[in-house]
This record gives structure tokens, C-alpha cells and sequence, in this order.
């Protein structure tokens, strides 16, 4: 397990989805929690920095965990995810500035994703607030944004909690270099209206 935080932990710092001390991951184990330690480098982890904790009571570990340990635990009593990934993709923060939801323009996002939407909170940093938006919505979504602070991914396991957020940031720089080219954009998908709906 170790080895795959730290697999998935260098590839989100490597293509530049989080800062040096940035992001978070956990992986749930039956009533028991790991994450990464609060202010941990995604990019280098060492075994240290993935603390255990209880999935709903506070131990000893829980003065270690990462600040959004409240989202996490949130996260995993109301959906079926065994993983969550939080980070700070850049073109999918410009994005949720401006809109409520992204919807992806290219084939992959739009087959995967379908719509994302974007969840605003006054307190975006490990507070109950969030823990209490973004847990619910993730029950219909595999990945969600929070505006101006990044998104939240689940999955069975790591790898796939990072595919939806490497997936959303892509067709975010798509969206973002689309419009920005002034062009009018041809629709060629089928369907695309439900897409809002979603």
C-alpha cells in the first residue's frame, strides 16, 4: 500500500496536479483510515507519512493526519469508495472560478466523466462545510471540484481515483485553450445536451 501512495503521490507532483506540500491520499481498510501525514510532499513520500487513523473514531494518529481528514472520513461512510484523492489541478481551478459545473469537450472526459460539478464553500480547507458537500455529490460522481481549491476523486484504489482527476485536469486545458482560441467549436458528439443534466 505504501508503495502505491507513493507511486501515486509522485505522479500527481510530477504533472504539476499538486505543489510541493500539496494534495492528500487515503486508502480505507475495513473501519481503519491511511493518509498522508499533514504537510507531507506528495512528490517524496517516506513510510512516515502515511498515518493510520480510525475511519470514525479520533486515536493517536489523528493529531499527524492531513487537515482534510474530516472530507475524507466524510467521504468514505457515505459512498462505497475504498480511495479518495484531493489535489490542485491548475486549469480545472481557472475553471471552477467562472462556472458551476465543467463539462469536457474532448471524447475521453466526456465518455468517463460526462459532467463535473463545481461545489463552493466559504471555508475550503478541511472543514465540515465541505465534508458536507462534497460527500453527498460524490455518491452520483466519480470526481468533484471544489471552487477555487481543487477536486476530490474516489475510487477502489488509488490508481483509479487518479485516472478521474488526471482525466478531468486534461480536458479542463482543452475546454480552457478551446475557448481561449476564439474558435467556434463543432459539436460531433451524440448527446451532448444531456450532458447538463447529468
Amino acid at each position: 500500500m505504501y508503495r502505491e501512495f507513493r507511486r501515486i503521490g509522485r505522479d500527481l507532483f510530477l504533472a504539476g496536479l499538486i505543489t510541493s506540500h500539496g494534495g492528500n491520499l487515503s486508502v480505507r481498510l475495513g473501519d481503519r483510515l491511511f493518509i498522508t501525514r499533514r504537510g507531507a510532499m506528495l512528490g517524496r513520500l517516506k513510510r512516515g507519512d502515511v498515518i493510520e487513523t480510525g475511519l470514525e473514531e479520533d486515536d493517536s494518529g489523528i493529531a499527524l493526519a492531513s487537515s482534510e481528514v474530516v472530507v475524507h472520513r466524510a467521504i468514505y461512510r457515505e459512498t462505497a469508495a475504498l480511495a479518495v484523492l484531493h489535489a490542485h489541478p491548475p486549469y480545472t481551478v481557472v475553471l471552477s472560478l467562472s462556472r458551476d459545473a465543467i463539462v469536457p469537450l474532448d471524447s475521453e472526459a466526456s465518455y468517463l466523466l460526462h459532467r463535473v460539478p463545481v461545489l463552493a464553500a466559504e471555508k475550503t480547507i478541511g472543514s465540515a462545510e465541505v465534508a458536507g458537500l462534497v460527500a453527498p455529490a460524490l455518491r452520483d460522481y466519480k470526481i468533484v471540484v471544489l471552487r477555487g481549491h481543487g477536486t476530490f476523486a474516489t475510487g477502489q484504489f488509488l490508481e483509479e481515483a487518479w485516472q478521474w482527476t488526471s482525466c478531468l485536469e486534461a480536458a479542463s486545458m482543452i475546454v480552457y485553450l478551446a475557448e481561449l482560441s476564439g474558435e467556434k467549436i463543432k459539436e460531433y458528439r451524440r448527446g451532448t445536451a444531456d450532458y447538463a443534466h447529468w
